[in-house]
C-alpha cells in the first residue's frame, strides 16, 4: 500500500476486523433465474435451483459450477433456516439493510443446500452464533428484489415457527 493508512485490527485471539466494501457501480439486468427468484421473493417464497449432482442453491444458480450445464430444476425451500457463519456489522451503512448494528450471515435455508449471505437483527452478537436459528422477515412492501426478505429475525424457541 502507498500512502493510506488501512483499519484494521486483531484482537488478542486472533480474530481480525477490517472494513467491508462492497459496491456495483454499474447496472446489470438479472436474467432468467435472478428474475423468476425475485419474482418468487416478491409472492413471499424462496425458490432454488438444482445443480448437476442435485445440491439446491438458494439465490438460484444459472449454470452448472462444474459442468458448465444450465441449472433448469427450480425447488422452493422454508423461510427458516440455520446460521453457518457470521460476522457483525457494527456500525451500519447508509445503504445496508438495517439502520442499527447487525450480523451479516450465511443462512442455510431449510431444503437447500448451500447458504445464502443476508442480514440478521441479532441485536447483540452475543445473541448469535453458529447454529442459531433465524426465519425470514418479510418487507413490508414487496417489489421483486433481495430487498423483499428485510433481513433475517432470531427464533427463540428452535421450532422455526
Amino acid at each position: 500500500m502507498s500512502g493510506g493508512t488501512t483499519e484494521y485490527t486483531t484482537a488478542a485471539d486472533g480474530s481480525f476486523t477490517a472494513p467491508l466494501v462492497l459496491s456495483y457501480p454499474y447496472k446489470r439486468t438479472v436474467g432468467t433465474a435472478l428474475s423468476r427468484f425475485f419474482t418468487s421473493l416478491r409472492e413471499g417464497r424462496i425458490e432454488g435451483t438444482r445443480d448437476q449432482d442435485g445440491a439446491l442453491y438458494v439465490p438460484p444458480i444459472e449454470f452448472d459450477p462444474v459442468s458448465g450445464a444450465p441449472c433448469t430444476e427450480w425447488a422452493e425451500v422454508a423461510a427458516t433456516g440455520t446460521v453457518v457463519g457470521w460476522s457483525w456489522q457494527p456500525e451500519p451503512k447508509a445503504d445496508n439493510p438495517l439502520a442499527h448494528p447487525f450480523a451479516w450471515a450465511l443462512v442455510l435455508l431449510d431444503g437447500a443446500d448451500k447458504p445464502m449471505l443476508h442480514a440478521v437483527d441479532a441485536g447483540s452478537p452475543e445473541a448469535i452464533a453458529t447454529g442459531t436459528r433465524v426465519a425470514v422477515r418479510w418487507a413490508a412492501e414487496r417489489v421483486g428484489a433481495i430487498t423483499d426478505i428485510a433481513c433475517f429475525d432470531i427464533v427463540s424457541d428452535g421450532s422455526g415457527e
